[in-house]
């Protein structure tokens, strides 16, 4: 057999593992330091973020579990999924205390869907334009509930949550993220490439 024909369903292998990595998808996040303001766009800082990081699709489960976990790093890995810090980890022992996230993704919602968080401290969670939870001020811990008004489909949403007045902090949510069932265009890429799959195994999977 030539080396055409042994490297081609290698290459096809690799076509498919692409488009299923495709349908994987992240959530970025950023963390400011030193802002003791409500969970609301405003209080964004208008400058780089001290941190940065993601985590998989989702994964938004972060529990201080009191104060054991009060610091930026260890608050990021009590996420169960994990999160992998992309910038700032020299900033992973600062406090947790007076710290603003933002947090970006993809989900795939239908109008009407419901989306409860558990947090301490406040949170802003939109939909595309839709304002699903408004509850941006400080609060022990409690459940917040909230239900999407807008148009079915792919949407990005943004969560700001803010920590501040010590811990614990608590922020958790279940999503149903884009990334958990293949878009249109991975489905394409995901059958094209078995098509190409079985085609090199009838055309080139003879022995020469």
């Amino acid at each position: 057999m030539s080396k055409v024909r042994m490297k081609l369903p290698v290459l096809v292998s690799m076509f498919l593992i692409a488009a299923l990595a495709a349908s994987a998808g992240t959530i970025s996040g950023s963390i400011w330091e030193g802002v003791t303001g409500n969970a609301i766009a405003a209080n964004i800082p208008g400058t780089p973020a001290d941190v940065t990081f993601t985590v998989p699709n989702g994964a938004i489960d972060f529990n201080s579990n009191g104060s054991a976990d009060y610091t930026i790093g260890s608050f990021l890995a009590t996420n169960p999924a994990g999160a992998t810090v992309l910038t700032g980890a020299g900033k992973a022992g600062d406090s947790l205390d007076n710290t603003i996230f933002l947090i970006t993704g993809l989900v795939t919602v239908n109008n009407g869907d419901t989306f409860t968080f558990a947090h301490d401290d406040g949170l802003t969670f939109t939909i595309g334009s839709d304002v699903v939870v408004n509850a941006p001020g400080p609060t022990s811990a409690i459940d917040t509930t909230g239900t999407y008004t807008g148009a079915s489909g792919n949407q990005p949403f943004t969560l700001i949550y803010s920590e501040v007045m010590d811990p614990p902090a608590v922020l958790s949510v279940d999503l149903p993220l884009t990334g958990t069932v293949p878009e249109p265009v991975t489905f394409a890429m995901f059958g094209s490439g078995l098509l190409l799959l079985g085609l090199s195994r009838r055309f080139f999977g003879k022995k020469s």
